[in-house]
């Protein structure tokens, strides 16, 4: 954690174990913060490389940082680079709009999509058929839980920004001129794309995701499709956890899933992985 807040220019370990709630809100914060929780929960589960095991790893927004870093298509350092320019330039355009977001569950998937823009908002998180977070302008949220689509919720997310959305072209372009100073390799094991959920096929490719995905959706959807279509029978979730896997529940009928929140939690994820992933080629 001492190297990774090094990379990151902010102090980790204060922020993960002291810092208050509005602190870690602010995105500059808990963006490199969850990266690096996830970093060192993986080096806490696994004990062999992951190359050695039968995996397919994606991540969710942020966390498509992390996976990156795991697959080796960023070094830990570039990785924390990555998510300290992401972070502060995406705080920056968020600053300059009050944005936010809303997740929107239930109801008919179209006229979700209708209601959400009808209020001049942008589907920015396609997570699963039965879960949409929308994002815009604190006015056009208001909006939209003012007249929700038809047999769904409107919940307003404690976020600090319109994220995966057109506010935040300024971080893109800052992105644009940072990845000249980063070392993309190829990824041992396959890296979905958030964009399509297809695998990545070079570490320029997954880059160049990773910067455009800043101000596009996030299609968690197509990611869940992809590992059901590849034979993916157990997911493990890093911290911090309990969204992707409560989504997988739901939408990845029959796969094991562990939620990583504490230490008390690797067990359980050292048994899944053992089962799941250790030398079953014909599975993930």
């Amino acid at each position: 954690m001492a190297s990774l807040s090094e990379a990151a220019g902010i102090d980790l370990i204060a922020h993960g174990t002291t810092s208050d709630a509005e602190t870690i809100k602010d995105t500059a914060v808990a963006q490199p913060l969850i990266v690096a929780a996830g970093l060192v929960a993986a080096e806490a589960l696994l004990d062999v490389p992951l190359e050695s095991l039968s995996v397919v790893v994606a991540g969710h927004s942020v966390g498509e940082i992390t996976a990156a870093a795991l697959t080796g298509t960023l070094s830990n350092p570039d990785a924390m680079a990555f998510v300290r320019e992401r972070a502060n330039r995406m705080a920056d355009a968020a600053a300059a709009t009050p944005t936010g977001m809303a997740a929107v569950v239930g109801g008919d998937p179209e006229q979700v999509l209708a209601a959400i823009a009808a209020a001049g908002l942008a589907p920015a998180n396609m997570n699963s058929k039965g879960q949409t977070v929308a994002a815009g302008t604190m006015d056009q949220i208001a909006a939209l839980v003012a007249a929700p689509p038809a047999k769904a919720r409107v919940i307003p997310l404690q976020v600090a920004g319109a994220f995966h959305t057109h506010h935040m072209a300024p971080a893109v372009s800052a992105l644009q001129a940072l990845a000249p100073s980063l070392t993309p390799h190829t990824p041992k094991v396959p890296l979905l794309s958030n964009y399509d959920g297809a695998v990545v096929p070079s570490g320029e490719a997954a880059l160049a995701s990773l910067i455009a995905q800043v101000s596009r959706p996030v299609r968690w959807d197509l990611c869940m499709e992809t590992m059901t279509a590849m034979g993916v029978t157990g997911l493990i979730e890093l911290t911090p956890a309990g969204t992707l896997a409560g989504l997988a529940k739901r939408g990845m009928s029959g796969v094991a899933a562990v939620a990583v929140k504490t230490p008390a939690d690797l067990q359980a994820a050292t048994e899944l992985l053992a089962y799941h992933a250790h030398g079953k080629k014909d599975n993930k």
